[in-house]
């Protein structure tokens, strides 16, 4: 198949790489489990490469739809930092992950539970089943572990660690990525954005404003397809990164926008969805035995619209990665994702039909 590229949403630049790992120290591993009804895998994505928990990064997430079952998203609320890698999994590989995690944080730093205090895993999650036997409960701690050790700036995206099972658009779906610069204040500022992509119908879905799912619902849907007419589930997980110098309240306020550019895809946030972005900011670290904390200069509230609109642009994008990165996946029960560009092989016709 001739490769058709991948559009390019608004008219801001991206960095190099065109992904989260454009955001300076910031790097993603995977492992991927693919072994007939086992399609699923864990992500992780490290703000750099200190002890997390000693070298904490101000963060905050908004919950636009909680129909979801992660962990550790209640102290990000409170306290405003991460302590731990973040990590993504299925629904139902939660509890390994997190234990995972905390082991890590332990062998890092004994402290840990007895002088000081208890560590915050913190683990997102989409329900990865239909093509995945979500009940064999695959993952386990050397997966999570595997994934953590694997992470780098260039990394892969698609059907690949936490996104081996996803489905997105009735399609293939999984993790994608991008990102977008902008100068604010004279300076030029980084913001990724990496998604976990499990949600929306065929015929919601909107490529770079082109309501292409329209067309590809109304032609003969395959027997491995559910009818379009069911409800919206699933869910996303968007995490965000920037090198601008914000603090975990602005962090909030542009973990929001990440919603403009999930509805931008065709989503609506449907009842059985959870819809979570998490933002953090690479700019400066709280030390976790510091008396004093020093930040730098903060952008003011009156300078972070460049930084939501980079926001909303990368989110937008890098869902459209993600449909633009898988690969088709068969799994449990002989179900069957169809990747985007397998399920329209004539994508390139319909996308310049509605732009020309």
């Amino acid at each position: 198949m001739n490769m058709l590229s991948m559009p390019h949403v608004g008219v801001l630049p991206a960095g190099v790489l065109g992904t989260i790992g454009d955001v300076a120290g910031v790097t993603v591993g995977h492992c991927t489990l693919a072994d007939g009804p086992i399609q699923t895998g864990v992500t992780v994505v490290r703000a750099h490469r200190d002890d997390p928990y000693r070298h904490k990064v101000p963060a905050a997430a908004s919950v636009i739809n909680g129909f979801g079952k992660s962990i550790g998203l209640v102290q990000v609320e409170e306290l405003g930092v991460l302590e731990t890698p973040i990590a993504l999994t299925n629904t139902f590989g939660v509890a390994a992950v997190a234990q995972a995690q905390i082991r890590a944080a332990v062998a890092s730093s004994p402290q840990i539970g007895r002088e000081w205090s208890t560590v915050n895993p913190l683990v997102f999650e989409c329900n990865d089943g239909y093509l995945n036997d979500i009940q064999a409960l695959a993952v386990a701690d050397q997966h999570y572990v595997a994934a953590l050790d694997a992470a780098t700036s260039r990394f892969e995206r698609g059907s690949v660690g936490a996104g081996r099972g996803m489905s997105c658009f009735d399609l293939k779906g999984g993790m994608g990525s991008a990102s977008r610069i902008v100068n604010v204040a004279r300076q030029d500022f980084t913001v990724g954005a990496l998604v976990l992509a499990n949600f929306g119908r065929l015929p919601m879905l909107t490529i770079d404003g082109v309501p292409i799912g329209r067309e590809l619902s109304a032609r003969k849907q395959t027997s491995t397809q559910p009818t379009a007419t069911k409800p919206e589930q699933g869910s996303i997980i968007m995490i965000v990164a920037t090198d601008a110098p914000l603090d975990s309240r602005q962090l909030k306020r542009l973990s929001m926008r990440a919603a403009a550019g999930l509805a931008r895809t065709g989503s609506v946030y449907g009842h059985g969805s959870g819809d979570i972005a998490l933002a953090f900011s690479t700019a400066w670290t709280v030390p976790h035995e510091a008396d004093f904390i020093a930040t730098p200069p903060l952008l003011s509230d009156t300078r972070l619209d460049p930084l939501f609109h980079a926001c909303a642009d990368s989110v937008e994008q890098a869902i459209i990665d993600a449909l633009w990165s898988a690969t088709s996946v068969t799994g449990r029960d002989a179900h069957t994702r169809l990747s985007l560009r397998e399920a329209a092989p004539d994508l390139e016709q319909l996308l310049k039909r509605h732009t020309t």
